[in-house]
């Protein structure tokens, strides 16, 4: 599986790492630094999550907000286009990936660690839109043999994985999992179908089959034999008539009542199969879940400011601390090695999203076409001070127009 994008460092780690390295009587500048363009990075996120918020009440209204306005179903889908839209976009922005849907048809054909066979409509299949980020190969022990054994199994896992299901009547649904083996993907779906596995069926009907066998044999054909007999004497198959007395009726009673309970008893059988294989479903799905709804986007939204900032400042860091230009692939390289050497993490580091964001502040030269080099820290500082002082200041006296909105900055 190829690298990726995913830095598994907080933001907060990744400005003390870069400040290791700093000359000391340059770190306080440089954590100033860190400091002024964290905020800018925030600014822009909680704009742009206002926004989205404002789409997703549209399609998922709160309980306890109101709605100026009724929505119409233009409204519904304007707000359904932005929010599939902004939602790739930040997944993308948070080092997700998206999982296409031919990993998760193998998810459904491949076996599962939950012991449970699971089925879904292929409209939802389709529709679904799922991410994943942070892979990792486990090992787990799980029972064999009836639980008599135990045996390690090897898997691939997800540290999250973000799922997106659009639903007839413009609902969606939106939830968040961690620690998701690859496997059982399919779990994920909301309105998944508990099935029996051909070992559960085995577990019931073989038992079945043979009690039914036992019953049928020793009371059900005794008891029915006067009422086959009386049948064949009144179809002209007998000659001699047969009697039922109030003791074969009594038998007759009593074998169709074990049958009866026997087929009652294989039902519950099979409908406690049924609710044990729900029950292990829903305990597995209850610990993953982080995050529904609303919150799903406060999270990513929290995450792709985090890989945002971490981007940016790495960009700004290795190009600064590095005496001659470097090219976005020599970047790439200088950073990956460093975090592979030093801290034992391989990633897939993307140098361009990073200059194009310095490039916006201002923060860069270009000595040669190509190759970049980062300004000094006091001449930075200074122009992350001007960007952040031009966010909320007025336009000229006489010329604020009404219902204008504040300059916004833009770091990326």
């Amino acid at each position: 599986m190829e690298a990726e994008h995913f830095l598994p460092f907080r933001k907060s780690a990744v400005i003390a790492l870069c400040a290791e390295e700093v000359p000391a009587k340059e770190r306080e500048s440089f954590l100033e630094f860190a400091r002024l363009l964290a905020a800018l990075v925030h600014h822009r996120y909680h704009l742009r999550g206002d926004a989205l918020l404002d789409a997703y009440q549209v399609l998922d209204p709160a309980a306890d907000e109101r709605a100026v306005h009724p929505a119409t179903t233009a409204d519904y889908i304007v707000a359904q286009q932005i929010l599939e839209r902004e939602l790739v976009e930040l997944a993308e922005a948070a080092d997700f990936t998206r999982i296409d849907t031919a990993e998760i048809r193998r998810a459904f054909a491949e076996h599962s660690l939950v012991k449970v066979r699971l089925a879904v409509d292929d409209q939802d299949l389709d529709a679904a839109l799922f991410f994943r980020r942070g892979v990792a190969e486990r090992t787990e022990q799980v029972k064999w043999l009836f639980g008599l054994r135990r045996r390690a199994i090897e898997f691939t896992c997800y540290s999250k994985v973000l799922v997106y299901i659009p639903r007839l009547g413009g609902e969606v649904v939106l939830k968040l999992f961690r620690d998701v083996p690859r496997n059982d993907l399919e779990m994920l779906y909301p309105n998944v179908r508990v099935g029996m596995r051909p070992l559960d069926k085995l577990l019931i009907g073989v038992p079945a089959m043979i009690s039914g066998i036992i019953v049928i044999a020793t009371k059900l054909i005794a008891a029915l034999a006067p009422v086959l007999l009386l049948l064949a004497f009144w179809a002209g198959l007998r000659q001699e008539s047969v009697r039922l007395d109030q003791t074969a009726l009594i038998s007759l009673a009593a074998g169709t009542g074990a049958f009866g309970g026997y087929l009652f008893r294989q039902f519950s059988k099979f409908k406690n199969r049924k609710i044990k294989l729900l029950k292990t479903l829903s305990e597995h799905l209850y610990f993953r879940n982080l995050d529904n709804g609303a919150g799903v986007f406060h999270h990513l939204l929290d995450a792709a400011e985090d890989a945002d900032l971490k981007q940016i400042l790495l960009t700004y860091h290795f190009l600064n601390t590095t005496p001659h230009p470097l090219t976005p692939a020599d970047l790439d390289t200088q950073i990956e090695s460093w975090f592979h050497s030093r801290w034992n993490t391989t990633f897939d580091f993307e140098a361009q999203s990073g200059i194009q964001a310095l490039k916006s502040l201002n923060l860069l030269t270009e000595p040669h076409p190509g190759t970049y080099t980062a300004l000094p820290l006091p001449t930075a500082i200074t122009h992350l001070d001007t960007h952040w002082d031009n966010i909320f200041r007025p336009p000229p006296t006489g010329k604020r127009k009404t219902g204008a909105a504040p300059n916004q900055d833009h770091t990326g």
